[in-house]
């Protein structure tokens, strides 16, 4: 009998898939970890990653809008969900998330996606170390 892969054990498969560019197949390693842990913004995270690697963005931007239901403060699914957003056609949507994810964490990427697609930020973040 097959013994049952723990989620995190699928997960980092499925990290190791997307690394070598396999994201079809990190998508189906990873969905298995999804039914074992379907509320784990990381496996929504890397999923979604690996959906958005197959150009299967409509897929990818519900897993990144299921991880920022886990945790709407991850920056980083709210940068991919804007990502998703402009493949999708919708710069309104990606500009918002783009601002989101800056606010969260002010990262130059953030900020450049963020004004390119007309949600300005302001140039420098608060508490900045001198």
């Amino acid at each position: 009998m097959e013994s049952e892969e723990s989620a995190y054990a699928l997960l980092g498969r499925g990290l190791e898939l997307l690394d070598e560019g396999n994201p079809a197949q990190a998508a189906v390693v990873l969905e298995r970890a999804r039914e074992r842990e379907p509320h784990k913004g990381s496996i929504l995270e890397a999923l979604g990653r690996a959906y958005f690697s197959s150009h299967r963005y409509q897929v990818a931007a519900s897993c990144f809008e299921e991880a920022l239901e886990v945790d709407p403060t991850n920056d980083y699914a709210h940068y991919c969900l804007g990502l998703c957003y402009l493949k999708l056609k919708n710069k309104q949507a990606a500009a918002g998330h783009f601002k989101l994810a800056w606010t969260l964490k002010p990262a130059e990427e953030y900020s450049m996606m963020a004004r390119r697609f007309g949600a300005p930020v302001e140039d420098v973040a608060c508490g900045e170390e001198g």
